[in-house]
């Protein structure tokens, strides 16, 4: 399911979410000139430089980085300072900015432009920033504490996004989205409640997450399903203690 659009209407620009959106599309695009294309992404030594890897954060003084191992390569991680790496609480940001390819920074900023702008609207700039950056934080650390060991390097904005997501949800439950649904070699447009669309995206990564399918390192870097669980949860809990410029439900009317 794609969202096209929703039917809350915003009083002022979203320039934090915007803001948002060109910061990771201009990392995407410093991380594609040292190494990788545009459609495919940055190459597995800036994933692995940039990503948020949770064997460095769990274990202080490990770093990780691309290693021959005869024809290929592979991320190999030691006990010792390593050249051209960053510590490992910077990687906890910058991986919030790092993306794995075209379709996943483009479907990651679709999401957050068409339900970040209500949620900034009802928090206020800075602390729709806070929530955001927080969130990121939060969906990070369950990944973190479900594979404290795990070499794959974590990267994306979608657990920051599921936060905004759960906000959304919260805030306006009854709003309409308009919606690309495809299915196999089947496609069409429909208004979908915000409760059925984020719903049915939550219970997918849950599920996702409960039988631990993760897409691991390699040629374009991991997407965690437990991030995006954590940054849902998170923004459950918190949305309601920040939004206090919450907008009103318009009538219900059709999205287009």
């Amino acid at each position: 399911m794609i969202p096209i659009k929703d039917n809350i209407p915003t009083d002022r620009f979203p320039f934090v979410t915007l803001a948002l959106i060109v910061v990771n599309f201009v990392a995407y695009y410093l991380a594609i000139r040292h190494g990788g294309s545009f459609v495919s992404g940055p190459d597995t030594q800036e994933v692995v430089k940039y990503g948020a890897i949770p064997l460095t954060l769990t274990h202080p003084g490990w770093h990780c980085a691309v290693v021959p191992v005869g024809s290929q390569s592979a991320i190999g991680c030691i006990h010792h300072s390593l050249p051209g790496t960053l510590p490992a609480w910077e990687t906890i940001f910058t991986a919030m900015f790092m993306h794995a390819s075209l379709l996943h920074i483009g479907g990651n900023m679709l999401f957050l432009w068409i339900f970040g702008n209500n949620v900034e609207e009802a928090m206020g700039p800075v602390k729709y920033l806070l929530f955001y950056l927080v969130g990121g934080v939060a969906a990070l650390a369950l990944q973190v504490a479900i594979s404290p060991d795990s070499t794959a390097p974590t990267l994306g904005a979608s657990g920051a996004i599921a936060a905004v997501l759960a906000g959304y949800i919260v805030l306006y439950p009854r709003a309409k989205v308009l919606t690309l649904v495809i299915i196999i070699l089947f496609f069409t447009v429909i208004e979908l409640p915000a409760w059925v669309m984020i719903g049915i995206w939550f219970a997918e990564q849950a599920v996702f997450a409960a039988v631990n399918l993760t897409n691991p390192a390699g040629g374009g870097g991991g997407v965690a399903y437990f991030a995006h669980v954590g940054g849902f949860i998170f923004g459950l809990l918190t949305v309601r203690l920040l939004a206090t410029r919450r907008k009103r439900m318009p009538p219900l009317r059709p999205v287009y």
